[in-house]
């Protein structure tokens, strides 16, 4: 790849765009470093680790940002690639390119305080779904002061660039020929295959026990590439497996069903119980955030008299870190699988789903959401797997007092749950409504004067909102006729947030179960370890129900309710049980944490050098099997039961 000093040389132009995407890149996670500095580990070593390590995927994402641009210096002919017009377009696009590199330093740094991350599957979803995240980042930060500054500061190191830099000088005025111009170009396009090479091979940026080192290693662009490729993950070439067989007799012996059979939930009390359910299943509601938990902040004071009121599971975590994870596990009842959740695939209609269950006992199910439900695919999913939908699109104007990007207020959302239930109970159907809220989600906004925190201060005002709505909902339900048969059923989609210093920090799953009805249930606090996936196995046994099962959640409230709960991000999978953490990497490495001491807003964990050969098949036959379920079609709705 010679390039002179001296001669005139259009490709010199790409070592100064190297340059300024590495200078940008190092200042990037300068920044992320100190905005979290104490939570990352700060050794030389660690240090040095984690710098070399980010310069090596640094230069990897610059080469890759860099081929529409050696595509281009190789194909024009000087004849044009000279001329005074060209030169003022080509820098006109140099200032654009700086411009979206330090744009998207910025956006990082957002991306950063928002989920501790560097960019990921959530990042490529906002990619997707462009009308709710760009009005949802118009409505949460001042775009026009962050464009304006961002124009100034760009401003200031192109005109730097122009007066100082000899680059640019040499850029025009060399005459090449196409094939001179291809063998200068050609390496530069060659380097980016032996980069992804080595970066899929191997993941670089597990430089530390620490996660904030090992993201702060990672490079944002190339984060992003990488999450573009790999949103779905088979289970089978990532994560270490065992054979067939002997996963499914091992999955018998824990759940008592295979790929041959389903279980028989039998109740001895032949008398099934036809209770309405509303489950109201709310955005970003962490353990962390509830007094009832042990936080002093009292954003949920009427969440917090509620639990005492009911069936409070205090010990349940929720399956993932995004909302179509918790809808995953409510619904369906499994496991998380690698990369995407079901919901967002293709593949996902008439699943073995709590809405086919309900629907054969007569219920009239409904999925009630705030926003628009082609967001993540909600819509499909629940529509072709026992639901009927109800969306933004179906609010009347008079209906609707006030809305963000995401959807109506809380309020709204309730409102017309209430006019849907009202619907069922007049046709004289027995209901099952899933709603879904989002006023706690970013930008954080919702009607004045309900509560004392100002709308769009941040999330602790989006916690003490939904806990004044979902109050305010409940007093008003007590009105109606259906109130006294009707279970309410609130949990939780997922943590409030995923940052930790571990692969899965326990603490940020930690989410509450609660489960209401007077007249119906008695008071009491359930401390089993359990997991999200157990919610409806467990309601479905409270109202007596026999059914056929694939489900992997059971009856909290059996006594011989085995402890455990299953969490996970997109790559890693984790089974929790006697006071161990096991996790699967995508690797085909498993490892054990022993934990040591939990809190509400940590644990302490030590790393164990051995796993036994029983609790690593029993990891192992959780999440293996439930791909192999679901890959070859094995828990599905009409396959199994009609």
């Amino acid at each position: 790849m010679p390039l002179s000093n001296t001669d005139q040389n259009r490709f010199s132009f790409l070592l100064l765009m190297i340059s300024i995407f590495v200078t940008v890149s190092f200042i990037t996670r300068t920044v992320l470093l100190l905005t979290d500095f104490i939570e990352v580990d700060i050794g030389f070593i660690s240090l040095l680790k984690l710098y070399g390590v980010g310069l090596f995927y640094d230069l990897a994402a610059s080469f890759y940002y860099i081929i529409p641009l050696v595509i281009y210096l190789i194909v024009i002919p000087n004849k044009v690639f000279n001329t005074k017009i060209h030169k003022l377009i080509f820098l006109s696009f140099f200032f654009a390119a700086m411009y979206l590199l330090i744009f998207n330093a910025v956006s990082e740094w957002f991306f950063w305080e928002e989920f501790g991350k560097r960019f990921n599957f959530i990042a490529v979803d906002y990619l997707v779904y462009t009308h709710e995240v760009i009005h949802n980042i118009l409505e949460s930060y001042p775009i026009p002061l962050l464009v304006t500054v961002i124009l100034v500061i760009n401003s200031i190191v192109f005109y730097f660039i122009l007066k100082k830099s000899t680059f640019i000088t040499k850029t025009f005025g060399g005459h090449h020929t196409l094939l001179q111009r291809a063998k200068r170009g050609v390496p530069f396009l060659l380097l980016p295959i032996l980069f992804f090479n080595v970066l899929e091979a191997q993941n670089l940026s597990n430089v530390s026990n620490n996660q904030y080192n090992n993201e702060l290693a990672k490079n944002g662009f190339y984060s992003l590439f990488s999450a573009f490729r790999n949103n779905t993950l088979d289970y089978d070439e990532f994560y270490k497996t065992k054979d067939t067989n002997v996963v499914m007799k091992d999955l018998d012996s824990l759940e008592h069903f295979n790929d041959k059979h389903l279980e028989l939930v039998h109740n001895t009390d032949t008398t099934e119980l036809k209770y309405n359910v509303m489950l109201v299943m709310v955005e970003s509601l962490s353990a962390e955030y509830m007094g009832a938990f042990g936080d002093d902040r009292n954003l949920t004071p009427h969440l917090d008299k509620l639990a005492q009121k009911s069936l409070f599971f205090n010990n349940l975590y929720a399956t993932g870190t995004r909302t179509v994870r918790g809808m995953e596990a409510v619904t369906l009842s499994i496991p998380p699988t690698p990369g995407r959740s079901i919901v967002k695939r293709p593949d996902n209609h008439d699943m073995f789903s709590t809405g086919f269950v309900f629907k054969e006992k007569g219920y009239d199910n409904k999925f009630i959401y705030a926003g628009h439900g082609y967001f993540d695919n909600m819509n499909d999913f629940f529509s072709h797997n026992g639901f009927n939908v109800i969306d933004r699109m179906d609010f009347k104007e008079e209906e609707i007092s006030f809305a963000n990007v995401w959807g109506v207020c809380d309020e709204d959302l309730f409102d017309k749950a209430m006019k849907e239930s009202d619907k069922s109970y007049q046709a004289n159907k027995p209901f099952f409504n899933f709603i879904m809220t989002t006023s706690n989600h970013r930008p954080y906004t919702y009607p004045d004067g309900k509560i004392d925190i100002p709308s769009h201060t941040g999330r602790d005002g989006g916690v003490k909102y939904t806990d004044y709505a979902i109050h305010d909902f409940l007093e008003k339900a007590k009105t109606k006729p259906w109130f006294n048969n009707t279970i309410f059923v609130i949990v939780a989609d997922h943590n409030g947030g995923s940052a930790g210093k571990n692969a899965l920090p326990l603490w940020r799953y930690k989410i509450p179960l609660i489960v209401y009805a007077p007249d119906i249930i008695k008071p009491k606090v359930i401390s089993k370890l359990s997991s999200q996936i157990d919610t409806m196995p467990t309601l479905f046994s409270m109202m007596k129900w026999n059914y056929k099962s694939e489900f992997y959640g059971n009856n909290i409230l059996d006594p011989n309710f085995q402890e455990r709960a299953f969490i996970g991000n997109y790559q890693r999978l984790g089974l929790v049980k006697n006071k161990d953490l096991f996790v699967l990497e995508p690797d085909k490495t498993i490892h054990q944490y022993h934990i040591l001491d939990q809190g509400l807003k940590n644990v302490k964990y030590k790393e164990m050098e051995t796993i036994s050969e029983k609790d690593e098949l029993d990891t192992i036959a959780y999440y293996q099997s439930a791909s192999y379920l679901y890959s070859h079609h094995l828990n599905r709705w009409k396959e199994n039961v009609q």
